[in-house]
């Protein structure tokens, strides 16, 4: 007698948790954050609300389930940045991808919903600072290092401050709605850090500080 197969739970499963992120990110692209409800993502979805409660507590985590799903690498690679040998194009590299997709109105509507929360949840920041923004530091500093390790940073730079003066500018920017989100701004950030925490050519003056000499 042929073995008959039974539903495979784990594929159903996985679908649903897909459409529903699918449908959370699309209501919150097309609508005001707070009139997305969970109701209204069940309903885009195709599925029950009690299928999402199951999964997540509130909103708020499946919005922050949304945005990290797309952070989300489909081999399992741990995140890492572009390590061509030359730091500054890889920093231009990924400033420009960040400014694009902080510049595309859908994630910028996503992000600003999750910082809302972010702003009244400390158990959600907790969260995102250990799922996602931890993660994505400590990739940062990776290249970083190696790039300490060829001389091309200051050996004796603190990552934590290089980080901060590359991606603030931008996300202060992108928060205050002041000015766009162009390839020549993320250009601009990387060459004032780089400016700033480059590799010292030396201790002391610089040619020409000392005034003329007598011969």
């Amino acid at each position: 007698m042929a073995h008959v197969k039974g539903p495979d739970h784990s594929r159903r499963k996985e679908r649903s948790r897909q459409a529903i992120l699918e449908a959370t990110r699309a209501l919150v692209a097309e609508e005001a954050y707070e009139k997305v409800t969970v109701e209204a993502i069940a309903a885009r979805a195709g599925v029950g609300k009690q299928t999402i409660y199951r999964r997540w507590p509130s909103k708020s985590a499946v919005v922050f389930a949304a945005l990290l799903a797309l952070s989300e690498d489909p081999d399992g690679q741990s995140v890492a940045l572009p390590d061509t040998g030359d730091l500054e194009t890889d920093l231009k590299l990924v400033m420009r991808a960040t400014a694009e997709e902080f510049a595309d109105p859908s994630f910028d509507r996503l992000i600003r919903a999750l910082n809302t929360e972010i702003a009244n949840d400390a158990e959600l920041a907790a969260e995102y600072r250990e799922k996602l923004a931890q993660p994505l530091e400590e990739a940062k500093k990776a290249r970083l290092r190696s790039a300490q390790e060829v001389g091309q940073l200051d050996a004796d730079a603190d990552l934590d401050l290089v980080l901060e003066v590359l991606y603030a500018p931008l996300f202060q920017r992108w928060l205050h709605r002041s000015g766009p989100l162009t390839a020549a701004y993320a250009d601009s950030l990387v060459d004032a850090t780089l400016r700033a925490f480059g590799p010292r050519t030396g201790v002391g003056s610089t040619p020409g500080e000392l005034g003329p000499v007598d011969s």
